[in-house]
């Protein structure tokens, strides 16, 4: 059992991880002397600009912005709640609050990649991000579907997982 709640504790760390490296990095969309992500747009690594109001898919680039934090804020609020739910549970009691938090940041990794997958030829149409047209998918990108998939198996298995000695 101890090995089960430690492979359980390191699975939900590495989300964690992941979704923050994918939260800030700047690679989801990335090309030749170019990188995007959903807060800036650097040319050559040095010439970074800041992706703001007048951009016209701003709206889509907050929604991404917002649920990406949101999940990231989800899943470490999720793995507190299990830490506390490990003490406090009574034996053959299901962690039903923790998974249910982490399914919530499951959602929301979904949605904001989902979101940037949609909306991606849009983000780099504009007339000063003409050259981020010919890119393709960085690893941050990757990186977020892959943190998708780490916080619906923990939570998945936080519902099925119960508190034995």
């Amino acid at each position: 059992m101890l090995i089960l709640l430690a492979f359980i504790i390191v699975f939900h760390i590495t989300s964690a991880a992941l979704l923050f490296i994918s939260t800030i990095d700047n690679a989801w969309w990335v090309g030749k002397d170019f990188s995007t992500d959903v807060w800036k747009v650097c040319i050559n690594i040095t010439n970074c600009t800041v992706i703001n109001e007048n951009n016209t898919e701003y709206q889509s680039v907050q929604a991404v912005q917002a649920t990406m934090i949101l999940s990231t804020i989800l899943c470490c609020v999720a793995f507190l709640v299990f830490i506390l739910q490990l003490f406090r549970l009574k034996q053959g009691e299901r962690f039903v609050l923790t998974s249910t938090i982490q399914l919530l940041s499951c959602l929301c990794v979904m949605i904001a990649a989902s979101i940037y997958t949609n909306r991606q030829e849009d983000l780099h149409k504009g007339v000063e991000y003409e050259f981020a047209i010919n890119g393709q998918y960085g690893y941050s990108f990757i990186l977020a579907w892959i943190a998708f998939a780490f916080t619906l198996v923990s939570g998945v298995m936080y519902l099925v997982l119960r508190k034995r000695k």
